[in-house]
């Protein structure tokens, strides 16, 4: 028993030493660690300059998902959503007599929505499901006129102008380079629901097909989740793909994708009804086409003879939707938020941060006031003159010139407030994310932060940006910085770059599409900033949401800071 103690003891007081100095590595910077002094929590918040920038051409090429519709926003305007993508053979090289007088049946091109579903709907019949669609923005009466062609424009693998060492790059304002070569056959020419008014019906499929057994009739029932099904044109894809089988060009994937070059899903509004958009996985959609042909085969007649008999059986070619896309986007942006992203306010800020998703907006944020008349030597004894580093900092990195220690952060996070009265009664995106502009990449504490959700939206809990609605009057988007401080005043020579924040489809999506034109950002040095990327999970979201900036006129209540925590050493 004697024995136990002491090892519990011994357990006991390893376990707090460990614990001290996991809390000495955590607190400290530039290396100082706590020691048995007593320290106070303080914080302090510094200004933010944070203004517009509109974002021109974007790459939207093999995004993970793409938007399709129409979304009429009160704040930003309306946004239509094209896309287009090649196609490939499930099985290449499919064997097609042209003697066996092969007809096409029906042609069915099939998108699964995403969905999920509703477990407290109550069905009338038993086995059937009710559905509820996810990512569909819109009221439940939206249409749009949907028009579907073959494309006429080859997308290539391979860019030439990199000598083929990277990818072809295909951006949201190419809309009139695949308007342009289309092919001029409307392929989803069957009901009016399917082309001039469509919408995204969240109902089960259901199919109910009937076998017959020795005289007894059996009929079965097939239900599917929700999903994009259209009738397309038989005629067109008896010549395009049954018929012209014979010349070759189904013979690999290659040669096939150079000779129906895609389908090109072209979005506009219809008639006076309001729009509809979803974000879709067209990388799990098919298009079946459903052909007949002649089976010869020989029965026995009543007297044993030979008798060559003829009838017609199914068979299919399957077209994946899958190689290369592009999202096209086009946007009539509303007249206060045109203004306010193509005249940003540099110097001061601007009192609103509009951030769109798409080919649309983001806030460029510089952290600390730019004055810049002193310094500290490295005793932290005050220096004049400009050392071309803010004076916020170099008072943050300054060592106490009594105790030769620095201040130790805690704690560090940028808070933006919503502006209720701009946004109105709009949907709210539930997520932002900031980012290092400068070297398009992200924030240390992006990159150090483990945790994980169960989908897109809830992950990196500790870095954060999640729309919080604890104050009814005051909903916020809180984004934690603090390794990106402690990094910047640790290390003397660390950059105070610029940041970036966006609206985000995917927090956990931090990959980079490139601008079709690159911009430079002011920074007070002759080059400048290049803006030549943003995060492509913005890309991917139809979103947008109006927060308080940085300008000295917007409320101190509301006025975007960074706030920092820290213990003093005495």
């Amino acid at each position: 028993m004697r024995n136990t103690s002491f090892f519990k003891i011994i357990l006991l007081f390893i376990t707090v030493v460990f614990l001290a100095s996991c809390d000495k590595d955590y607190n400290s910077i530039g290396g100082d660690l706590i020691g048995d002094e007593h320290f106070g929590l303080q914080s302090e918040s510094y200004n933010v300059l944070s203004y517009n920038h509109k974002v021109g051409g974007v790459q939207s090429s093999n995004l993970p998902v793409n938007a399709l519709g129409v979304y009429e926003d009160a704040v930003f305007g309306t946004t239509t959503a094209s896309f287009v993508t090649q196609v490939v053979l499930n099985s290449p090289n499919p064997t097609i007599d042209m003697s066996l007088n092969p007809l096409v049946d029906n042609v069915v091109l099939s998108i699964p929505y995403f969905s999920h579903i509703d477990y407290n709907a109550v069905n009338e019949v038993e086995g059937d499901n009710t559905y509820i669609l996810d990512s569909v923005y819109g009221p439940e009466t939206g249409k749009i006129k949907l028009s579907i062609y073959e494309s006429g424009y080859f997308m290539r693998d391979l860019d030439p102008a990199t000598g083929f060492l990277e990818a072809q790059k295909y951006y949201t304002n190419q809309g009139s380079d695949f308007d342009g070569l289309k092919k001029t056959t409307l392929l989803n020419d069957s009901i009016v629901s399917q082309n001039d008014e469509f919408f995204f019906d969240g109902n089960e499929i259901r199919k109910t097909t009937t076998t017959t057994t020795d005289g007894v009739e059996t009929k079965t029932t097939t239900r599917t989740a929700p999903a994009m099904q259209l009738a397309l044109n038989k005629s067109y894809f008896q010549t395009r793909i049954i018929d012209a089988a014979a010349s070759g060009v189904l013979v690999t994937n290659d040669v096939f994708k150079n000779y129906f070059r895609g389908l090109y899903f072209k979005v506009e509004k219809s008639g006076s009804y309001p729009g509809q958009l979803a974000m879709m996985n067209f990388k799990t959609g098919t298009v079946t086409i459903n052909y007949k042909e002649d089976y010869h085969y020989t029965e026995k007649d009543e007297n044993g003879n030979d008798v060559d008999k003829v009838k017609r059986v199914l068979k299919s070619i399957v077209l994946n939707l899958t190689g290369n896309t592009v999202n096209l986007l086009s946007n009539s942006n509303n007249t206060t938020y045109e203004t306010a992203v193509t005249n940003p306010n540099t110097t001061s800020g601007d009192e609103k941060l509009y951030l769109k998703g798409g080919e649309g907006a983001m806030a460029v944020l510089d952290l600390f006031d730019k004055a810049d008349v002193l310094s500290y030597d490295e005793n932290g004894n005050e220096v004049s003159g400009a050392n071309g580093v803010p004076d916020q900092l170099d008072e943050l990195r300054r060592k106490d010139p009594v105790t030769g220690k620095k201040k130790l952060v805690n704690e560090a996070n940028l808070v933006f407030h919503m502006d209720h009265t701009a946004m109105g009664a709009n949907r709210i995106p539930s997520r932002v994310y900031l980012y290092d502009l400068t070297n398009a990449t992200t924030v240390l504490d992006y990159l150090y932060d483990g945790t994980t959700g169960t989908n897109a939206k809830n992950g990196l809990l500790i870095y954060n940006g999640l729309l919080d609605k604890t104050k009814i009057s005051d909903y916020t988007y809180k984004i934690r910085i603090t390794n990106q401080i402690k990094n910047l005043i640790r290390n003397a020579d660390s950059t105070n770059v610029k940041l970036g924040v966006v609206v985000t489809e995917d927090i956990n999506n931090s990959a980079m599409n490139k601008l079709r034109t690159s911009v430079v950002l002011s920074d007070g040095t002759p080059s400048g900033t290049v803006l030549s990327k943003v995060p492509q999970a913005s890309v991917m979201s139809p979103m947008g949401v109006v927060l308080h900036g940085g300008n000295s006129s917007v409320p101190d209540d509301k006025r975007l800071k960074l706030e920092i925590y820290y213990t003093k050493p005495n």
